[in-house]
């Protein structure tokens, strides 16, 4: 189709899945957007699991996806420290897969010792213990890098906390703000997500379910951004953004309503 959108990058949590179940529709939504010739990409936040873990998980949810279909933070951080910092070891607050991410990356990490920088990520066993690692190794005015900067991560039925209590917790006790969050809606995961499906930003589509990061960074870049409700922002929030997206559906079921004007 003349003039059709070329790619389209989608969030996961809240947009494509709340938990382990699907959003009712987003199978389809997906399908209809590669019938059409986009490019789907999936890009995420979360590095508490590996990008073939998730490719496993939207494959075993009736979209198949290959690993290099998915982008999330934890990779894209393991990439920025492999460039910037490369013979550094890393104080990581973060849970096995960013750890592996790093490993494979052939990054040095520490998680029982001050390193030479902190890496920030969410973790559910971030404790006392790993605050005072951080404060060690900060306390020389060492790099501190985040993954991401979400305050919550959706699930069905609410909530969890996400990476941004511990990146809050360390900047409390050291008095030192973040460096780098290299999640989005930052520069380099913009770019790295528009260098993997080839195309001019106005040509791409944007898809998520939070203001602060999905829509602020398509925006920030020139794409159509589209928020949907199905995740962490409800109409009452998008009121009050100064931020707003140039459409907003119930859910990704509903996408046809952004093709259609195409």
């Amino acid at each position: 189709m003349n003039g059709a959108y070329e790619a389209a990058i989608l969030d996961l949590d809240g947009t494509v899945y709340l938990g382990d179940g699907l959003v009712p529709g987003a199978d389809e939504s997906v399908q209809r957007l590669r019938d059409r010739g986009a490019e789907v990409l999936f890009l995420t936040n979360k590095a508490i699991a590996r990008r073939r873990d998730y490719s496993e998980k939207l494959t075993g949810l009736g979209i198949e996806t290959a690993e290099s279909d998915v982008i999330n933070s934890g990779w894209v951080t393991a990439q920025y420290l492999k460039k910037n910092h490369p013979t550094a070891e890393a104080f990581v607050v973060g849970e096995t897969p960013l750890l592996e991410e790093f490993h494979d990356a052939g990054l040095s990490t520490t998680t029982e010792r001050p390193g030479d920088l902190v890496v920030a990520s969410m973790d559910r066993q971030f404790d006392y213990e790993a605050l005072e690692l951080a404060l060690e190794t900060l306390d020389g005015g060492a790099p501190f890098v985040a993954t991401n900067p979400d305050r919550t991560c959706p699930i069905e039925g609410g909530a969890i906390p996400d990476a941004a209590g511990m990146i809050g917790a360390i900047e409390g006790v050291t008095g030192q703000t973040v460096d780098e969050i290299l999640g989005k809606p930052s520069p380099t995961m913009v770019e790295t997500a528009l260098d993997k499906v080839g195309v001019e930003p106005e040509s791409c589509l944007m898809i998520g379910d939070r203001i602060e990061t999905d829509i602020k960074m398509g925006k920030r870049a020139g794409m159509t951004t589209v928020l949907v409700l199905s995740g962490v922002t409800d109409r009452e929030i998008l009121q009050e953004s100064e931020i707003s997206p140039d459409y907003v559906l119930e859910s990704l079921a509903d996408i046809d309503e952004v093709l259609q004007e195409r």
